[in-house]
């Protein structure tokens, strides 16, 4: 999604990438945007607004759960719905949304998107009760799904081809920033002045930058409308669910997500009680620990040219399973080790199923993505609520089991699937 934010980047950029090639790769008046020239600053700027709104909005809420549990005395595993209906809502709007931006436009889709979910995040601090909070968060982030189902589209249209990975990057990076920043930011607001204070502060931030993205995103000039057919998506999303190598990725991406989803919905609870006892600042820093996943996606590429793409899950699945029991101890800086290596064993297998998936869809490749960002948040909506649940039944001893169950899931998938390539490969030893 990118700390997890940048790591669901991941699947759009792949996706906005697979685009690319056969939208414009044989014009030679090309009039799209190239750095240095007019418009590609502007845009560049107002897609790292975007990515900056959308993340520090969805998991706005993720830092402060214990806070919000002693303000509106509610159990943690009740809590954590503030979490979980926005990546639902999300996860469940994004294809949706990614066809109706062909009928609408990419530009007016984001636009739209982050203008309804800003104008949410006002209303979220005034929630009366846990339920409208939660029903204010899954409108959020159902709005919020028009910007991920629409920016790589965009920029593959909108962006010269040697030009697309800079402004992708950009993209992402704004994912990444807004994920982190979102909760520090939230963090730090509600030590000082309450939690509502610090959803407040977000939402201030969202507001700002969606201004910024209306004023600087160019005018799309090379968006064509096209019919919005239900039957032909439906068709599409048929046969993606029904490949079995594609259902394995889905499974695979929402089982890591399920890990990451449990445990950074609850370790605030945990860092807050004793024996640590961190104050509710300190904990939402505790997010600066994404910045781990930066550098795990980025050697996941490496891992899979020496390992190959199995090889590199049950790499990613082991560092995961080595970090939920180093989590176990009682010592901080263990517990920080521990979180070090979830995030990194995470991020490395969820860039290695998402860039996959695009490989196993020979058609529909943005309806394939999109599917599997629906697992993705789906994973994160699952994991982060009964994380919270097992927390509330048997302490993080509960939450790490979840976490470990998902991990010999998604070891057994990958197990599998090398079980059936060596058999695939003898009978082609054979025939030959």
């Amino acid at each position: 999604m990118p700390p997890a934010d940048t790591g669901a980047s991941s699947v759009i950029v792949r996706s906005g990438a697979s685009v690319l090639s056969s939208l414009h790769s044989s014009h030679s008046d090309d009039t799209r945007l190239d750095p240095g020239g007019p418009g590609y600053r502007r845009m560049s700027f107002a897609l790292f607004a975007a990515g900056v709104a959308t993340f520090a909005l969805l998991y706005s809420t993720q830092a402060l759960l214990p806070a919000i549990s002693a303000g509106l005395g509610v159990t943690a595993d009740q809590a954590s719905w503030t979490v979980s209906a926005a990546t639902g809502g999300l996860a469940l709007a994004v294809v949706p949304l990614s066809a109706l931006s062909e009928r609408f436009g990419r530009r007016t889709m984001m636009t739209v998107s982050l203008c309804v979910a800003a104008c949410v995040a006002l209303l979220v601090p005034l929630a009366p009760s846990l339920g409208w909070l939660v029903a204010l968060r899954a409108v959020q982030g159902a709005a919020l799904a028009g910007v991920p189902a629409s920016a790589m589209a965009y920029l593959a249209e909108e962006v010269r081809p040697k030009a697309l990975v800079g402004a992708i990057g950009l993209f992402v990076a704004g994912n990444s920033i807004g994920g982190m920043t979102g909760r520090i930011l939230a963090g730090w607001v509600a030590q000082a002045w309450g939690w509502r204070a610090g959803l407040a502060a977000v939402g201030a931030l969202a507001v700002v930058c969606a201004l910024t993205f209306r004023v600087m995103i160019p005018r799309a000039r090379h968006f064509r409308p096209a019919a919005v057919s239900p039957g032909s998506l439906a068709r599409t999303v048929g046969g993606h669910l029904s490949d079995p190598l594609l259902r394995r990725l889905y499974a695979i991406g929402a089982l890591f997500m399920t890990v990451f989803g449990a445990v950074y919905t609850v370790i605030g609870y945990r860092l807050a009680e004793a024996p640590f006892s961190l104050p509710q600042g300190v904990v939402g820093s505790i997010f600066l620990i994404y910045l781990v996943g930066t550098a795990s996606s980025a050697a996941a590429g490496k891992l899979v040219g020496r390992l190959g793409r199995r090889g590199a899950l049950y790499l990613a699945v082991g560092t995961t399973t080595l970090g939920l029991l180093l989590s176990l101890t009682s010592s901080l800086l263990a517990v920080l080790a521990g979180l070090v290596l979830i995030t990194a064993g995470f991020f490395a297998g969820h860039a290695v199923a998402s860039s996959s998936v695009s490989r196993a869809a020979k058609t529909g490749r943005a309806q394939a993505s999109a599917l599997y960002q629906t697992a993705y948040y789906l994973g994160s909506s699952v994991g982060g609520t009964l994380g919270a649940m097992a927390f509330g039944a048997a302490g993080w001893d509960g939450t790490v089991v979840l976490g470990l169950l998902a991990m010999v899931g998604a070891a057994s998938i990958t197990l599998y699937a090398t079980r059936r390539a060596l058999v695939e490969r003898r009978r082609t030893a054979v025939r030959a």
